[in-house]
């Protein structure tokens, strides 16, 4: 019979434990999603301050298309002429491809950088050099280089993006415990397995995290990158825009280049959180 009490007396407690548990992440959840939304609406809220000071001000008045208001008004008339689907598919094109290189190029020479001294001493000087010019910087030569704006917009792109991915690769692998690579190389390991089987696995982590800073990079040079030379994307629809005087446009615009960002940049930290071992 004190058996059977104390079996209950610990299920009721586990119980109590885990309703607790499920009370509290609900409250933590309630709480992000209002702040999330209280930001956005500070956010709104100093956007028409900002518009309505514009409008009544008789030198910039012909401005005030650039409220929220007229903003949100330009949606539904982009979206049904199809201008910012074609915009935002053109860009993410560019951008997809761009990064593709950058990690393709990056995440080896992380590696090389990591694990052989001798040529992280040989490359940190060009490397660097390399780094702290700006990607826009490159335009005139891109231009020239390749045939298409297009070429050129994603050589920008992985010009300069490359570069966190390749140093979140190395300061990843340096952390990694070099006793991991004596006993694999013990065990027969060949070179591919210790990339496969530990590199990868072990800076997985660091990896995206390059990534996510990488993509934050590439978007904020693709825009200013397609004003000139492109007919489509969706820097090349702000220019229109300006040419045009459509404000309203062109804040609508504006408004879904931070959209799409932060949609890119909050799937990269899902990501993280799905893929990493450190989760």
């Amino acid at each position: 019979m004190s058996n059977e009490t104390d079996t209950t007396t610990t299920i009721d407690a586990a119980a109590s434990i885990d309703a607790v548990r499920s009370s509290g992440r609900a409250k933590s959840v309630s709480k992000s999603l209002f702040n999330w939304f209280a930001g956005l609406a500070i956010l709104c809220v100093l956007w028409w301050i900002g518009g309505y000071l514009i409008e009544i001000n008789p030198d910039t008045t012909n401005f005030k298309d650039f409220g929220p208001i007229p903003t949100f008004q330009a949606f539904p008339e982009l979206l049904a002429e199809g201008k910012i689907q074609a915009a935002v598919m053109s860009s993410g094109y560019r951008l997809g491809i761009g990064l593709l290189i950058a990690i393709i190029c990056g995440v080896p020479i992380g590696i090389l950088l990591g694990r052989s001294q001798v040529f992280r001493e040989l490359s940190n000087s060009p490397f660097q050099l390399i780094r702290m010019i700006s990607p826009l910087s490159w335009e005139p030569i891109a231009v020239i280089v390749f045939a298409t704006w297009n070429g050129a917009i994603v050589f920008l792109i992985a010009i300069a993006s490359v570069w966190p991915i390749v140093f979140a690769t190395a300061a990843g692998l340096a952390k990694v415990d070099p006793a991991w690579f004596k006993v694999a190389k013990n065990l027969g390991a060949k070179p591919w397995h210790m990339v496969t089987q530990i590199i990868l696995p072990a800076i997985m982590f660091d990896i995206l995290t390059g990534v996510r800073l990488s993509l934050g990079v590439a978007w904020i040079v693709l825009v200013p990158a397609e004003f000139l030379g492109v007919t489509s994307g969706l820097g090349y629809s702000i220019a229109d825009a300006r040419e045009t005087l459509s404000y309203d446009q062109l804040t609508a615009m504006v408004l879904t280049i931070g959209i799409m960002g932060y949609i890119l940049d909050s799937s990269c930290a899902m990501l993280i959180k799905r893929f990493s071992w450190h989760h």
